[in-house]
């Protein structure tokens, strides 16, 4: 899981800079779940990050946008192996 802020002071300050939050390729269920906001892993995952680095004082309280990247799995073949496509 890689997290990168940017709280970086520039001419654009006055626009709140996202957060980003990688959590790698997972299965193609957990991200339907993340995507509909169901209580499930991933999004138990993104809130615990959230709280941890509000606690760390990497982002504030109030609202911030967040981006959650989440790559779903290839699906494997039922007869990849069986036809030699896998």
């Amino acid at each position: 899981m890689e997290i990168e802020t940017n709280n970086k002071d520039n001419h654009a300050s006055a626009l709140p800079r996202p957060t980003i939050i990688d959590l790698g390729k997972k299965s193609r269920k957990r991200v339907k779940k993340l995507r509909k906001g169901k209580s499930g892993g991933l999004l138990a995952k993104v809130q615990e990050v959230l709280e941890q680095m509000k606690e760390a004082g990497a982002i504030s309280a109030s609202a911030q946008p967040v981006v959650v990247i989440v790559r779903e799995r290839r699906r494997k073949s039922k007869y990849g192996k069986l036809w030699g496509m896998g």
